[in-house]
């Protein structure tokens, strides 16, 4: 078990009951305190926003896009601008010839947006559509991750196999379908092995969490002239992020000193772990 982090708290169960299968959580860059989440599959092309209490703050539906099996979503910052990133990757049954992710604007969040609902939301700005394809076949997936740096996309696929594979994009085309290169092999201990259903990279690019259903463990770079893929080398150490019921969804904060999580069983709570060193 990692010693950098603090006691696990929950501190909030969220407020908005049209969260039922919180499936991918990020921490917002222009609203200072807010969140984002989505649903599972079914769940319709929606974005939730809530504080660190739980409270809705509005209802988005996604310009141009549609939840076949979202999974995860990312942050990314760039020229000043913040974009959120959906990914339509889950694939159960392997059927999937390619998936998608989604990048549109990160929505301005106002007081008066919390009155926004499912039936009656905001839109965002019209997102693009990138389409994915594996080199080796069909995989189901559920992590999502995005470089803060590079912006480079990272796919982390679930299996009950044991080992787990890390693929990566640069520069997608959202006019064309884009080959996706595996950059590693990945498990983590305990059980479920490469069962992964969630992840983040840090606000600094130096640390990565991935959860299962139950557990999450840390991957940190150890040196600082490190090329980022040699991160998927590292030993990981868990980290407790709550007692969660089919976890899926867990996010660093902005300044990458905290860890968050929510879960897919309702009522939906969202824990919180403060990291103590360094």
């Amino acid at each position: 078990m990692s010693k950098e982090y603090g006691e696990v708290k929950e501190i909030a169960t969220l407020e908005d009951k049209a969260i039922n299968e919180s499936s991918g959580i990020s921490a917002s860059r222009k609203n200072a305190g807010l969140f984002w989440t989505h649903n599972d599959s079914g769940g319709g092309a929606f974005i939730y926003a809530l504080d660190t209490n739980g409270k809705k703050r509005g209802v988005w539906r996604v310009a141009g896009a549609e939840n076949v099996d979202w999974e995860d979503m990312a942050i990314f910052t760039q020229n000043n601008e913040s974009y959120l990133y959906i990914g339509d990757i889950g694939d159960n049954d392997r059927e999937r010839n390619s998936i998608i992710v989604y990048r549109f604007v990160e929505p301005n969040i106002k007081n008066e947006d919390s009155s926004s609902t499912k039936s009656n939301p905001l839109q965002t700005e019209n997102a693009e559509a990138f389409r994915l394809e594996y080199p080796d076949g069909k995989h189901n997936c559920e992590t999502l991750l995005v470089h803060p740096t590079t912006g480079d996309i990272y796919l982390v696929t679930k299996t009950s196999k044991g080992t787990a594979g890390v693929y990566k994009i640069s520069n997608p085309s959202a006019s064309s379908i884009n080959k996706l290169v595996k950059v590693s092999d990945l498990s983590v201990p305990g059980m479920l092995k490469g069962f992964l259903t969630g992840g983040d990279i840090s606000p600094d690019g130096r640390r990565v969490i991935l959860c299962d259903y139950f557990a999450a463990f840390e991957f940190v770079l150890l040196a600082n002239n490190a090329k980022f893929d040699d991160i998927w080398k590292v030993k990981p150490l868990a980290v407790n992020i709550g007692q969660r019921q089919q976890g899926e969804a867990v996010c660093y904060a902005p300044d990458g000193k905290a860890i968050y999580a929510t879960s897919e069983e309702t009522p939906t709570p969202l824990f919180e772990v403060r990291r103590i060193t360094r």
